[in-house]
């Protein structure tokens, strides 16, 4: 039996602990109080022995010297206690601390164990076995779903590619042929200067016509 479980015992029995907390921290406001009334009478025994010394009455005020150190040995005492006391609601404080700690770490590694319980390597090997078999079914329901049928089944895609050929080779053409078939712009006349006009000017040869052959 470990020193814990000496000093709380089972688990349900440390609010035990709580409750001594509380009892000493009252016993510690009670000599506390003790002490400050002590104090107060240890005061006022110097002020009596003051006021018979100024009467001359060294008797009387020895006498409150004597009550004095009285009180005085009791505020020490009361002062060790104090101690103790303190002392004593650290430890407790501390194995209080110590045994929740435990108790943590203690309640985490059963969780983990009941988790590996529950889990362990061949359930996993398993389980991404039926995994990988559920995800290459459905690739092949969509390839299935994928594939054409009816009509489409028929189409041979070849023809449908040379097809295809076709239309891009005649897109081409005509994109080639668009800027010969434009409207050429009208040509500019320059004038000429006066003085020289040609004197002879060309005659344009019609095409396709032929020079007169002399009669023999």
């Amino acid at each position: 039996m470990s020193m814990l479980t000496r000093l709380f015992g089972k688990p349900k029995q440390e609010a035990n602990v709580v409750t001594t907390l509380d009892k000493l921290n009252e016993t510690l406001e009670m000599l506390e109080k003790k002490e400050n009334v002590l104090k107060k009478k240890s005061n006022a025994e110097v002020q009596k022995a003051k006021e018979f010394t100024n009467a001359k009455n060294k008797r009387a005020a020895i006498q409150c010297l004597k009550r004095k150190r009285l009180y005085e040995q009791q505020i020490e005492q009361l002062g060790n206690f104090q101690l103790r006391i303190h002392d004593q609601m650290i430890m407790l404080e501390s194995a209080k601390a110590t045994t929740e700690t435990v108790d943590a770490l203690r309640t985490g590694a059963k969780t983990m164990k009941e988790m590996h319980k529950a889990v362990n390597i061949d359930d996993v090997d398993k389980t991404m076995d039926e995994i990988n078999e559920q995800t290459e079914n459905m690739k092949q329901i969509q390839e299935a779903l994928s594939a054409p049928i009816g009509a489409a089944a028929d189409f041979d895609e070849d023809e449908l590619e040379a097809e295809l050929e076709e239309l891009e080779g005649a897109d081409l053409e005509e994109q080639l042929l668009q800027p010969a078939t434009a409207t050429p712009a009208a040509p500019v006349s320059v004038p000429v200067p006066a003085g020289k006009q040609p004197t002879h000017p060309a005659q344009k040869q019609k095409t396709g016509s032929y020079p007169a052959r002399k009669k023999l």
